[in-house]
């Protein structure tokens, strides 16, 4: 029987450690250093590197659990303590569209598509609210199958939201789950990392 110390830690948080491990897998040892905080929720001891995780989706509880599965692959099914739909924490009965807890669904409320998110995170790097660090980056969770052009756009509306501003975003993580762009928004250019769905259940497993 499974006790409470070892149940899967599925919470807010999630998304933070999987993204930090996404990082530390594909792109190596200089995201090894990354600590799950606040403001932002990624970063580093020295003020190196500080990283906001957050996630675009349409504003649905159904899409909310298409990309929990999508992360999950099939895993979802075989890891203890995710059917609970009676729960009122976070994340609970991945496969079941209806069992969620209040508090995981009104978290999910606050995404948004990809343009507004940026909107209100580079808002937040301009005026301090991240604090001061060498380098920014923004990683986003999407369902969205994006083009160039979307990437594109994405890069050309955050240079042009933060132009001037003494703290900016660097760079955008945009995960589309078996995808990683890393895009740098100064040259607006980005490269594409595959995830494979080997490697996404082994994330999955580790962020819980």
């Amino acid at each position: 029987m499974v006790g409470k110390k070892d149940s899967p830690k599925f919470d807010t948080c999630f998304f933070e450690r999987y993204a930090k491990i996404t990082l530390e897998t594909i792109l190596g040892v200089k995201y090894s250093d990354l600590i799950n905080r606040d403001r932002p929720d990624l970063q580093t001891d020295d003020g190196r590197i500080g990283i906001e995780v957050t996630r675009a989706l349409k504003e649905s509880k159904v899409e909310a659990i298409k990309l929990l599965n999508e992360m999950a692959v099939a895993e979802v099914k075989s890891v203890s303590g995710l059917k609970d739909k009676h729960g009122i924490g976070y994340a609970y009965g991945l496969v079941d569209v209806n069992s969620v807890g209040s508090e995981e669904y009104r978290y999910w409320l606050e995404a948004s598509p990809l343009k507004r998110v940026i909107e209100n995170k580079v808002a937040k790097v301009m005026n301090g609210f991240y604090g001061d660090f060498e380098e920014f980056g923004l990683y986003i969770f999407t369902k969205d199958d994006l083009t160039p052009d979307d990437l594109l756009s994405a890069m050309k509306w955050t240079m042009e939201l933060q132009a001037g501003a003494e703290q900016q975003f660097q760079t955008l993580y945009i995960s589309e789950v078996q995808m990683l762009y890393v895009c740098d928004v100064a040259t607006l250019s980005y490269k594409q990392y595959p995830i494979s769905e080997e490697m996404c259940k082994n994330f999955f497993i580790k962020s819980i």
